[in-house]
C-alpha cells in the first residue's frame, strides 16, 4: 500500500492548530497496559498523542510516514520520533505495552497493521485508536463549519476520510475489546484557532491545490459574524469515537 501524504504541506499548522487530546484518555490507557515500559504512537503527526503518552510510559516511540510531520513534531525527552509506516514499524517482537493511533486509522492498511500490532505488542498489551469529527461550538458557528465541510470542500475529501467518526465502530477489530468511558476533546479557542484548524484539513489543502485559491475566504465573513469578537475565547468540544482492545 502506497503512503498517501495529505499532511506534509501543512505540517507546521497541524502542530500548532490541532486540538490536544484529553489527559484522562492516556491515564486510562496506562491503567490497562501490562506495564509502563514502552508505548508506540503510530501516524503520530505533530506528536500530540505521543507527548501525552510520555507522562505515563518510560519510553515512547512515535512514528509517521511523513518526514515533514516528524520534523514539526513536539519535542519531548521521553519521545523518540522516527519516520516509518505503521504497517512496518521496524520494532522488535513484543516490545510495546501499548499502541495508539490517533485520528489516523483510516489511512492505514488494516490487515497489515493488525498483523504488525500483534507482532510487537507484549502479552496483554493494548491497542487503542480513536477519531473525532464535527466540533461543537455554538449552533451558528457549527452551521457555518458544517456548510464548509459538506458543500465548499466536500468533494475534496479523500475517500478514506469517510471512515472517520462513528464509522470507526464498524471497522474490523480482531482484539479483545475493553469497555471504556466516553472521552472528548475540549479546547478554548479564538477565531484564529478555528481558522487555523480548518486550514489543516486535507480537503482544504486539496481545494487550494485544485483551484489556486483559499476556500476559507468563502466563509470568512459568515464565520466572523457568527463568532463575534475575534479575540473572544469559546469552548470547542469534539466527542471521541474510541476502540480499545487487548492482545
Amino acid at each position: 500500500m502506497n503512503f498517501k501524504d495529505h499532511f506534509s504541506r501543512q505540517a507546521g499548522e497541524y502542530a500548532k492548530f490541532r486540538p490536544p487530546y484529553p489527559r484522562a484518555l492516556f491515564a486510562f490507557i496506562a491503567k490497562h497496559s501490562p506495564n509502563d515500559t514502552q508505548a508506540l504512537d503510530c501516524a503520530t503527526g505533530s506528536g500530540q498523542a505521543a507527548v501525552a503518552l510520555a507522562e505515563f510510559f518510560q519510553n515512547v516511540i512515535a512514528i509517521d510516514a511523513s518526514a515533514a510531520q516528524i520534523a514539526s513534531a513536539q519535542p519531548n525527552d521521553c519521545v523518540e520520533y522516527r519516520v516509518a509506516r505503521a504497517e512496518a514499524t521496524g520494532l522488535p517482537d513484543h516490545s510495546c505495552a501499548a499502541i495508539t493511533v490517533a485520528q489516523a486509522m483510516h489511512w492505514l492498511d488494516l490487515d497489515d497493521f493488525y498483523t504488525e500490532a500483534r507482532r510487537i505488542l507484549q502479552p496483554r498489551g493494548v491497542l487503542v485508536f480513536w477519531a473525532y469529527n464535527y466540533l461543537r461550538l455554538s449552533p451558528e458557528i457549527e452551521a457555518v463549519v458544517r456548510r464548509y465541510h459538506d458543500e465548499i470542500v466536500g468533494r475534496y475529501w479523500p475517500p478514506e476520510r469517510k471512515m472517520v467518526g462513528r464509522a470507526y465502530l464498524q471497522l474490523p477489530f480482531p482484539f479483545e475489546e475493553i469497555p471504556h468511558p466516553d472521552f472528548q476533546i475540549e479546547a478554548r479557542w479564538t477565531l484564529e484557532h478555528l481558522l487555523g484548524y480548518l486550514r489543516t484539513w486535507s480537503a482544504t489543502q486539496r481545494f487550494q491545490t485544485a483551484n489556486r485559491s483559499d476556500p476559507l475566504e468563502l466563509i470568512a465573513r459568515d464565520l466572523a459574524e457568527a463568532w463575534g469578537d475575534p479575540a473572544a475565547e469559546r469552548i470547542a468540544l469534539w466527542p471521541l469515537t474510541l476502540r480499545f482492545g487487548r492482545a
